[in-house]
């Protein structure tokens, strides 16, 4: 498979979730270590999250989860859970998976995730964008 098909599928699938941080990331990226942002747009998002299997909005539920049990990517778990929003998932389906985090990485992990969901949906309401 050429380079190019993965980047092209990889970036629809971006745009799909989000593309306003998508395009943040890779700008961000671009001066310092644009090949690093080509291996998120390729192997994340053009090989492993297009894969059949999950549909999207479950995909970011499971992302949701491991980011706040990993407890370190506060910024990615804030960027999943407003793609969880776009792709259709619940604030209860998000709260949920929050929840449960806190059976398998224990209370911190879950009410710091839990944390940034809030500020995620007062930011979604500010914008008038709430589900």
């Amino acid at each position: 498979m050429e380079e190019t098909e993965r980047y092209d599928r990889g970036w629809k699938k971006l745009r799909e979730t989000n593309e306003t941080a998508a395009r943040q990331l890779l700008d961000a990226l671009g001066d310092v270590a644009p090949d690093l942002g080509r291996y998120i747009v390729e192997f994340a998002y053009g090989d492993v999250l297009s894969r059949p299997g999950l549909d999207p909005g479950s995909r970011e539920l499971v992302s949701i989860g491991i980011l706040a049990a990993m407890g370190n990517a506060a910024s990615q778990l804030e960027t999943h859970i407003h793609s969880a929003l776009n792709v259709g998932c619940t604030r209860e389906e998000i709260v949920e998976t929050l929840i449960q985090t806190a059976v398998y990485a224990g209370f911190p992990a879950a009410l710091n995730g839990t944390a940034i969901a809030g500020r995620v949906f007062l930011e979604r309401d500010g914008n008038g964008t709430s589900r």
